[in-house]
């Protein structure tokens, strides 16, 4: 029985065994198991109750359920577990009496803080489409935003232990802009009015604004800050030159406060993130690349294959399932709106059921174009799981590679390109050659000279005296 009922974002505090003077690691929700994560997660909208007398028009309109249809992956577990031990290692350090003595030196405005652990850092980089923030929503809302204390071992205990925040990265790279986007993200989460107060006073500087974000985050003892679609951030900062100041804010933010600060977005911000020294060892994380044509593959279309509006189902034929792969990607999205779109051109030239004419139709309305290289980075294949015994000697899955087994590359070092994959092997065909051609000689390997010999095809002269 889990810890908090599920789907709520405000909950009273339920404290388990924690150090004394550490409510707010007692209160935390405990890491659920991989099943149930992957349980939790899932959407499985269902069909149309009157599919079979529905007319072309509305199967079309029925076709938007697609859009609410999600299908857990074993990666997502993996996301799962860095933001979850990100926050447990925020409150690990973080007592009722260091956060007074935290927002006592920001108030007096000295330097320096008065516990030496540094909060966890990171970031989450994907190809578009990918999946990362729709995991990553709905990996949070598996446990409360909000908990609200009101009495800690018989003591009256009065506060509010906000465990994330998520926020996207402002397209002009601005710090107020960012901190008051911040700030209106507690107030949704704890129904406060601070944003309102902030905008009152025009002339409040930028620097006025991020101490008292700083000060909010440790009242409300934030334990994750999220920062979205970062990759918004370059191109407006390669113009405007204001990539220093404001992941300066961000570092500054996590060193005052020990709050963990993750960013999410598409490979085009490790340029911003290997450009400085001190940004690399605080955005490691998992880099994600699409599916590969292989049974992880197959399972995720054997998942949305019955969600079918046209008036016969197509079967899962290889023609077809590699067709949408080569055209997709292995991108998750890409394959949904492909499949989708290819029931829309079915319906609407009245075809019972879809095929590979009608898909490439489809294909060629949406013009989706895959990119030929990605940086490097871990397919989501490669989280598949394998069968080990778990504690109740029933067979469990675990991924093959958890967070910790994911190997690396050193951030110093540019990331390699990888070519993207085809379920079809690319190229013309290899012609057939004659068994004398010499293409086939070198080919096939062997003694070349007694190649030449067997076939007259060399001219030796008698050594000379």
């Amino acid at each position: 029985m889990r810890k908090y009922p599920p789907g709520e974002s405000v909950c009273g505090a339920i404290y388990d065994s924690a150090p004394a003077d550490n409510p707010f690691l007692a209160a935390l929700p405990e890491m659920l198991p991989r099943k149930e994560f992957l349980s939790a997660i899932c959407s499985t909208p269902g069909l149309p109750h009157d599919l079979p007398q529905m007319s072309p028009e509305e199967r079309r309109q029925s076709l938007s359920l697609l859009a609410s249809l999600f299908v857990p992956m074993h990666y997502m577990y993996a996301v799962y577990d860095q933001l979850y031990r990100a926050i447990r290692e925020t409150y690990s350090t973080r007592t009722a009496m260091e956060e007074i003595k935290r927002i006592n030196v920001l108030f007096n405005g000295k330097e320096g803080t008065p516990c030496a652990t540094q909060a966890a850092s990171g970031s989450v980089l994907g190809v578009p489409g990918i999946g990362k923030t729709s995991t990553i929503r709905r990996a949070l809302e598996t446990m409360p935003q909000v908990i609200e204390h009101t009495e800690y071992m018989g003591q009256p205990f009065y506060c509010k232990q906000v465990l994330y925040l998520r926020i996207e990265c402002p397209s002009d790279c601005s710090i107020k802009t960012l901190a008051l986007n911040l700030v209106a993200a507690l107030d949704r989460a704890i129904g406060s009015d601070y944003l309102h107060q902030l905008i009152s006073l025009r002339s409040i500087a930028a620097s006025a604004v991020a101490t008292q974000v700083k000060i909010l985050c440790m009242t409300h003892h934030v334990g994750l800050l999220l920062v979205d679609e970062i990759q918004n951030a370059v191109e407006t900062a390669r113009r405007n030159r204001q990539i220093k100041p404001l992941l300066k804010f961000l570092v500054e933010l996590t060193n005052d406060t020990a709050t963990a600060v993750y960013f999410v977005g598409t490979p085009v911000a490790e340029q911003l993130f290997t450009c400085q020294e001190h940004l690399r060892r605080r955005t490691r994380g998992i880099r994600l690349l699409p599916l590969k044509p292989d049974g992880t593959y197959r399972r995720f279309l054997e998942q949305i294959w019955p969600y079918q509006l046209t008036p016969r189902q197509a079967p899962l034929t290889e023609k077809l399932a590699n067709k949408l792969f080569d055209f997709s990607g292995g991108i998750p999205a890409y394959i949904i709106k492909i499949f989708q779109e290819t029931q829309a051109q079915a319906l609407l030239h009245g075809q019972s059921r879809i095929d590979e004419r009608v898909m490439q139709r489809a294909i060629d309305i949406l013009a989706i174009k895959v990119p030929k290289t990605y940086s490097g980075g871990t397919y989501l294949s490669d989280f598949d799981v394998h069968n080990v015994e778990s504690e109740d000697n029933s067979p469990a899955q675990v991924p093959a590679d958890t967070p910790e087994d994911v190997p690396e590359k050193p951030l110093e070092e540019s990331p390699e390109s990888v070519p993207r994959l085809y379920a079809n092997q690319r190229g013309r065909r290899a012609a057939a050659r004659d068994a004398a051609d010499l293409v086939a000689a070198f080919s096939a390997g062997g003694d070349l000279l007694q190649f030449l010999r067997e076939r007259d095809l060399m001219e030796e002269w008698p050594a000379t005296c």
